[in-house]
């Protein structure tokens, strides 16, 4: 159960994530530093008595201008996609401490946006899964409805397509730096949940982030396939939770915590590498045809 309460605030993380690297085909390494910045932002919020709520929607935008940055980079000074987003993430280290004040905040005995859940009666855990449930459910219709749209659809074409996109006379610059800011502002309002669940938000937290992110999408898109556009965005959240119980699953077969990153990092490897590996296996497969 905490696999899975987890997994459902991760599945926005990777939401974000899968806009970058699968639609505009970028690997956004921002999302490193706007997973703490959503967090951050959440954490300073609430313990200056701001409401919860209000303290994610305060954390959304960070995020968007943590990925304006980003595009601006990228688009406006032609630096390469996966430089910008490390310049920014750098960058956002600093601001990301000057946010909190200090390296991490306490939320304990603080309201957080669970409080309402768990004032009913229910456990903390039960109350993480029914919110994240509900957030992930309107993240995927808002989304799906978005990216059904003429500005939607011309983000997806770029990533696809973008001297097509340019020739219908749409900026891809524009497209491509929207693109980042809706993906980073999805991956501060799951830091900024994660930050309120685990009761603290911490410097340190974003590492890895995009590892993990990488795997819940392919994880996501290896299990549950790639039909449409709607199962896809189904696809990642089932992938993020999947994720989450195998890491359980692994850490009760007694694997050291502290080889977890090591794990993820092989996952992710071996799941971009199967393509090569079916390109290996295929004409063996059709030799095997052929002698029967």
């Amino acid at each position: 159960m905490a696999a899975v309460s987890l997994g459902l605030l991760w599945a926005i993380i990777t939401t974000g994530v899968y806009i970058t690297y699968r639609i505009l085909s970028i690997a956004d390494l921002t999302v490193e530093g706007s997973v703490v910045t959503g967090a951050a932002i959440a954490a300073i919020t609430i313990t200056r008595g701001f409401n919860p709520y209000l303290a994610v929607a305060f954390s959304f935008f960070g995020g968007v201008g943590a990925g304006l940055i980003t595009g601006l980079l990228h688009t406006k000074l032609k630096i390469p996609s996966l430089l910008s987003g490390i310049l920014t993430m750098i960058a956002l280290y600093s601001i990301n401490l000057r946010i909190m004040g200090k390296a991490n905040i306490s939320l304990l005995r603080i309201d957080t946006v669970y409080t309402v859940f768990e004032n009913t009666g229910l456990s903390s855990m039960l109350s993480v899964i029914i919110l994240g449930i509900i957030f992930v459910g309107c993240l995927i219709g808002i989304l799906y409805w978005f990216f059904g749209t003429e500005i939607g659809s011309a983000i997806r074409a770029t990533g696809s397509n973008p001297q097509m996109v340019r020739a219908q006379g749409i900026n891809t610059n524009t497209t491509i730096i929207l693109g980042l800011m809706i993906s980073n502002g999805l991956v501060a309002i799951g830091g900024a949940l994660i930050a309120q669940s685990q009761r603290f938000s911490d410097i340190q937290m974003g590492i890895g982030s995009i590892v993990i992110g990488l795997a819940s999408v392919i994880i996501g898109e290896v299990l549950f396939g790639r039909r449409n556009f709607a199962s896809r965005l189904l696809s990642l959240v089932l992938g993020a939770i999947v994720y989450r119980i195998i890491i359980a699953l692994v850490l009760r077969l007694g694997m050291p915590a502290n080889d977890l990153k090591l794990f993820t990092a092989i996952t992710v490897a071996i799941a971009l590498s199967l393509p090569v590996f079916r390109s290996y296996l295929e004409p063996l497969r059709k030799s095997v045809k052929r002698n029967k």
